[in-house]
């Protein structure tokens, strides 16, 4: 390209005076004079001309102003700048000027004029050492939009220990999604000693003996995403474990598969530490399908629900006879365990009509109270008889019956199928009939199906879904509660009736917890709440930055499963007086657990005009700048565009579907700029319409680095179509959030409201989530089985945008505001003369920032460069602005703006003000002729302070285990409530009843209790008796206990009922026989009545045994021997004897008669 002047060149300077422009300000002060470097140096440097010419031609006059402006031009408004380097423009200039040799990347000035050189530059350094230096050491001013001190746009607080929540152990920290793929955890479950946890890999379990224990590290056994986690324990590997379920009794962790197959693993074993632990017993529970949910029922029973509403149950006595088995007839105790299963749909099917719903059963629940079971699909509920597997009865979330179910008839309906088919084959017409009634099912099925999905979200199905059923629970009360996804609490009697409703939380609850009065509520927002047994709302926090899919009891502690698989557990009587000492205590060992890192981030924007660079454009944007950046975004506009492409744009967006042939040619073009495969890794995009955004990490900080979502929002026509709107990626950068938005705003001079309702349409409503052309990175296989059930269930209206709780937010992107009050022949010159302090003063969307009317609270570095808009394709330099017709204005519409922690300029970085950053680079490359728009990047360094999980885990438990005041509180916390049993022996023959008295003698704490069957025996003359014990302590099906559970206030009595029926008690091949039994032989059990306090998962047993007597002539006695096991004074044991008496006269009498 020639260096001397063009035509055009020469007709422009021809206009130009040879002063510069006048100012409209007054008495102007050179903005260098009232901005500080970091170290207190003013630069001063004068400035002499007495006439200049201006070369067009800016490809020779770029690289050098990186941190230099005039001092002879400032506005008012540059006061608002964060006075950070202030190095002069008039620096470069002159040194141009009299350097007409310089080269600058490109092209270079070639002015031969008479210039009055002052001394004080006959020593100045080379100017691009000095440009680099002030890089290195300075970053830029900034302008600060007003506006951003509160609401929506003020930057989230930040602490070391959360104020706003009980403190918790992490005993695993949140891992970044990418490391968890192909082992997601999906459900926990406790036992005495240890947490268990079901992942996409099988099982894995904690001590809680090491919950306070460093993690294992990078490089340990551990793999990547539990370096921080507490030391854990991995079985082989096995299908994805989807539920988990915990048998005391037998010290057995039951484990449900995505094969179909259940799978047992023994508690407390001494496991290895580069040894996977080895399953023991397995069993296919279904051939074609997963294993939903599991449960023991209180007579020990294994039920287990699947797809399709298909129930099974495996009777206790079967199981038991396989785990007594040896090792190497595991074949053999799979199959007596398999063909003893009963499938109770197929029971409660008749004709091809089933009473029971066809869809998935969700949830089960083992109503220990009453002896029954709960079924739950989505809208529909299903009530067996624990004892006899009878179904009771079917009704919808409403409360509604949708089939009644008479018990006597439908009780010897399988007998009569079963004796049908053993005695022969149905006739031709009633095979006929069965096909036809079962076609006629399936269609009906398969119509309501696709008219759910065609109206999904619409009208009345939409209501429907809110109610589906999410979580399942028995409080200790006998109540039964259930969690919707609309947010709704429900709670219901034993028998299915609806009781009450409550609402505190607008998400959808996927989960429940209970221990003693309290009820924990896990939401799909992370928030978990605390409600007493009345429903009245004692604590509500925000628990995870992600939805608590799983809460269990144990070690003293409600443990939490978020979705991402981070654990945390919270103290059971949280929020209280424990809290109020950890916190301040751990806070005050924030330099222990406190890491502060650096990033070096560089932003790029390009309107490119539906146009493809050539490689040195990309270069020359890109690669050149990007050898010390550790992460790269790019936000690109017009990538595509025309009206049929918009339109069938928004139509795959309807659908989820997006990206482009285009935007993934420019991803790759971008990829092989900045060296992608050896030095970057490209973690994800997001595109609507003309609109893309890409993301690059250095591999060397990749580990550091995920959990990517991404987000949409149309502003065009509409609000529909994507020519205009935003996309973002959210994703976490040492553990803090990071939110990167790509704008294409409203175009045209006069329209800066519209501008302004676009950012602030973007910013209030983008969401992130999961990208279906990312979905290969960090997704689980189990992950559609979670996803709650309507979108609006995830974010409540009244819930805070997704950017306001990021801790960094940049915007990037053709804004589109204008330079205003300026002519077209104004706007070149000051262009020409670099006179860029005046036209800032024009420029709307500064002048809009100042106002707190957009990007509120968002800062921009100091812009240095030339507007950006518009040019010529192809013709470089500013010559190349446009020449055309319409001669627009030259303007600044490519903008990168950005929000971190800081409250003021003074914040420094720290767990309160975890993200800081500092713009050291902000540029246009002017020598980009591609596109009527030049691209434009920004360099951030970022200071972000994150926490040592690790090293914090262990300060928490030195303070938890050593505080003598939480020690104190703890002791006080643990006592368990005195109480009294009424008799500790009860001699009852068949159908006989027997109550059984259970006395509080605290005067102000409640004892919990649940009464458990230790072991049963058959009673031999002049033999020992040997005890054996049910699945999780059931009782035997001859006695009957109700209630088994519940809670007894101070002071107060409660009265259980022992019932004995020797019937309904055999089983035969997998079938019931309805018959007594003939084992006349005296049979024993050993009821233990476990009592626990309110606060503290601390126990006390006491025993008491009945004796089940077949002898006709025998009367039933009640023996008044106190309790060797936990029983208090003799008083205490001489009220029990009088209280024993009263009952042994009450049923004597009653005999007699």
């Amino acid at each position: 390209m020639s260096r001397g002047l063009d035509d055009a060149d020469a007709d422009a300077l021809s206009a130009l005076a040879t002063a510069p422009p006048p100012s409209t300000s007054g008495n102007r002060k050179s903005h260098s004079q009232q901005l500080r470097t970091n170290t207190g140096t003013n630069f001063n440097f004068k400035r002499h001309h007495k006439h200049r010419k201006h070369s067009l031609d800016e490809a020779s006059m770029t690289a050098a102003m990186h941190g230099f402006h005039d001092p002879d031009e400032d506005d008012d408004g540059d006061r608002d700048f964060y006075p950070y380097a202030t190095v002069d423009d008039s620096m470069t200039q002159h040194y141009y000027l009299n350097n007409p040799g310089t080269n600058n990347n490109s092209n270079s000035i070639n002015n031969n004029d008479d210039i009055n050189n002052d001394n004080d530059y006959c020593n100045i350094i080379n100017i691009n050492d000095m440009s680099s230096s002030c890089n290195e050491h300075h970053p830029l001013p900034e302008f600060t939009s007003t506006g951003g001190g509160s609401g929506y746009f003020k930057a989230p607080s930040r602490s070391a220990v959360h104020p706003g929540r009980p403190t918790a152990v992490e005993l695993r920290p949140h891992p970044l999604r990418e490391t968890q793929v192909g082992r997601f955890i999906r459900t926990i479950a406790c036992t005495e000693t240890q947490l268990w946890a079901g992942q996409e890999c099988g099982v894995r379990f904690w001590n809680f003996c090491d919950a306070f224990e460093p993690g294992l590290g990078i490089g340990g056994r551990a793999r990547r995403g539990d370096e921080d986690a507490a030391p854990f324990y991995e079985s082989v590997n096995t299908p994805p474990a989807t539920c988990l379920m915990v048998d005391r009794a037998s010290k057995l962790v039951w484990s449900g598969h995505k094969d179909g197959k259940i799978r047992s693993w023994k508690m407390d074993q001494q496991a290895i530490d580069d040894a996977p632990f080895k399953e023991g017993l397995s069993f296919q529970a279904i051939h074609r399908g997963t294993v939903l949910c599991m449960v023991t029922s209180s007579y020990g029973d294994i039920w287990a629900g699947f797809e399709n509403g298909v129930i099974k149950v495996w009777p206790w006595d079967s199981v038991e006879k396989s785990l007594a088995l040896s090792p190497e007839e595991r074949h053999m105790a799979a199959l007596l365990v398999e063909r003893s299963g009963v499938d109770l749909k197929s029971q409660a099917t008749s004709n091809g009509v089933c009473s029971i719903s066809s869809s998935d059963v969700k949830y089960l629940l083992s109503d220990n109270v009453r002896s029954k079971v709960w079924a739950a699909g989505s809208l529909s509920f299903s009530l067996w008889d624990a004892r006899t597997w009878e179904l009771l009865k079917v009704y919808n979330v409403d409360g509604q019956i949708e089939n009644r179910v008479d018990v006597s008839s439908e009780k010897d309906q399988p007998l009569e199928e079963e004796g049908s088919v053993k005695g022969g084959s149905k006739s031709k017409k009633e095979k006929q009939g069965g096909f036809l009634q079962r076609s006629r099912n399936a269609i009906i099925g398969a119509a309501d199906a696709v008219r759910r999905v065609a109206t999904k979200g619409t009208g009345a199905f939409a209501a429907e879904d809110a109610k589906k059923t999410e979580a399942l629970l028995l409080a200790y009360d006998g109540t039964i509660w259930t969690g919707c996804s609309n947010g709704l609490l429900v709670q219901w009697d034993a028998n299915g009736n609806r009781l009450r409703d409550f609402h505190h939380h607008r998400c959808a609850v996927l989960c429940f917890c209970t221990y003693g009065p309290r009820i924990w509520v896990g939401y799909v927002s992370g928030m978990v709440q605390v409600i007493d047994l009345d429903g009245n709302l004692i604590a509500g926090w925000i628990a995870h930055n992600g939805p608590v899919i799983k809460m269990v009891v144990g070690n003293g502690s409600v443990f939490s499963l978020a979705t991402h698989g981070g654990i945390r557990g919270w103290y059971i009587s949280s929020p209280g007086p424990l809290d109020n000492i950890l916190r301040p205590e751990l806070s005050k060992r924030e330099h222990m657990y406190n890491t502060i890192e650096s990033v070096r981030i560089m932003v790029g924007t390009w309107n490119v005009g539906q146009g493809k660079p050539s490689p040195e454009a990309l270069i020359s944007w890109l690669g050149s700048q990007s050898s010390d950046v550790d992460i790269l975004v790019v936000g690109l506009q017009e990538v595509e565009m025309g009206a049929g492409f918009l339109a069938m744009s928004a139509a795959k967006e309807t659908i989820g579907v997006e990206g482009s042939p285009n935007g993934q040619w420019w991803q790759d073009a971008i990829g092989i700029a900045i060296g992608e495969g050896s030095t970057f890794e490209r973690v994800g995009s997001r595109q609507l319409a003309g609109l893309l955004i890409a993301i690059w990490v250095r591999k060397s900080l990749r580990t550091h680095v995920g959990d990517l979502d991404v987000g949409a929002v149309a502003c065009g026509l509409g609000r529909t179509f994507g020519n205009k709107g935003g996309v973002g990626l959210r994703l976490r950068v040492y553990d803090r959030i990071m939110c990167f938005v790509n704008c294409h705003l409203a175009a045209h001079l006069e329209a800066v409201n519209r501008r302004n309702a676009d950012f602030n349409h973007i910013y209030r409503n983008i969401t992130f989530g999961r990208s279906i052309n990312n979905a290969s990175v960090g997704v689980s296989s189990t992950a559609q089985m979670l996803r709650p059930a309507t979108p609006v269930a995830i974010n409540p209206d009244d819930g805070k945008p997704d950017l306001a709780e990021a801790d960094m937010v940049v915007f990037c992107g053709d804004f589109n505001y204008r330079l205003f009050g300026i002519t077209y022949d104004e706007a070149r010159d000051f262009v020409s003369q670099r006179s860029f302090d005046w036209l800032r003063q024009k420029d709307q969307l500064r002048a809009e920032m100042k106002n707190g009317r957009v990007f509120q609270g968002m800062r921009e570095a100091l812009i240095r460069f030339p507007p950006t808009y518009k040019f010529e394709r192809g013709k470089a330099g500013l010559g190349g602005y446009d020449s055309g017709e319409k001669k627009r204005i030259p303007a600044w519409c490519d903008r990168i703006l950005y929000r971190d922690n800081r409250s003021s300029p003074a914040s420094e970085c720290s767990l309160a003000c975890p993200v800081v950053a500092s713009v050291w680079q902000y540029e246009a490359c002017m020598d980009v002729t591609e596109s009527d728009h030049k691209p434009v990047r920004c360099k951030f360094t970022v200071q972000i302070a994150h926490v040592d999980r690790s090293i914090r885990r262990q300060e928490f438990g030195k303070i938890f285990m050593s505080n003598e005041k939480i020690s104190s509180i703890r002791e006080e916390l643990r006592c368990v409530p005195e109480i009294s049993l009424s008799a500790d022996k009860i001699v009852l023959q068949s159908q006989e009843t027997c109550p059984l008295t259970i006395t509080n003698k605290s005067n102000k704490d409640d004892a919990i209790f649940q009464i458990l069957c230790e072991g049963l025996s058959a009673v031999n003359d002049g033999e020992e008796p040997e005890h054996r014990h049910r699945g999780s302590f059931g009782f035997p099906r001859w006695i009957e206990v109700a209630p088994a559970v519940g809670i007894i206030k101070p002071g107060t009595v409660a009265e259980i009922s022992i019932h004995v029926d020797d019937t309904h008690e055999t089983e035969d091949e997998g079938g019931q026989q309805h018959c007594r039994s003939e084992d006349t032989r005296d049979r024993l059990a050993i009821l233990s009545v476990v009592i626990r306090g309110s606060k503290s998962t601390a126990t006390r047993s006491h025993q008491c045994h009945v004796h089940h007597r077949y002898s006709p002539n025998c009367c039933r006695v009640v023996q008044h021997e106190p309790s060797t096991k936990g029983l208090g004074s003799k008083k205490h044991q001489s009220s029990n004897h009088r209280s024993s008496a009263k009952f042994d006269d009450h049923h004597r009498s009653r005999r007699e008669c």
